[in-house]
């Protein structure tokens, strides 16, 4: 299982790279067979404070998960993220019968 964690136009802190990583590999629980997970976090200039944005793409046999979520920060627009990909994976499961 490979975890890809892109910044674009600012670097993350270290306790933020471990938050997501670990928030991301509880995914693996629902789903055996990730192949990888690629997190991309940006900046959105905004007048509002949700500018955070953070999109994770779950790589799978078959189609990609994939999630996007804006918040007023990268921990929370993850977990954001995070619950909507648990739903598609729970969708998932439903629809092909695992």
């Amino acid at each position: 299982m490979n975890i890809n964690i892109q910044t674009l136009d600012f670097t993350a802190k270290e306790g933020l790279n471990e938050f997501i990583k670990e928030k991301v590999a509880r995914l693996g629980r629902y789903l055996d067979n990730i192949i990888s997970y690629e997190i991309t976090l940006r900046i959105e200039k905004s007048e509002t404070n949700d500018n955070k944005i953070a999109d994770i793409r779950l790589v799978v046999p078959g189609n990609d998960l994939l999630a996007s979520s804006r918040a007023s920060s990268f921990e929370k627009a993850t977990a954001e993220a995070i619950e909507a990909l648990e739903r598609q994976i729970e969708k998932r499961k439903t629809k092909e019968g695992y």
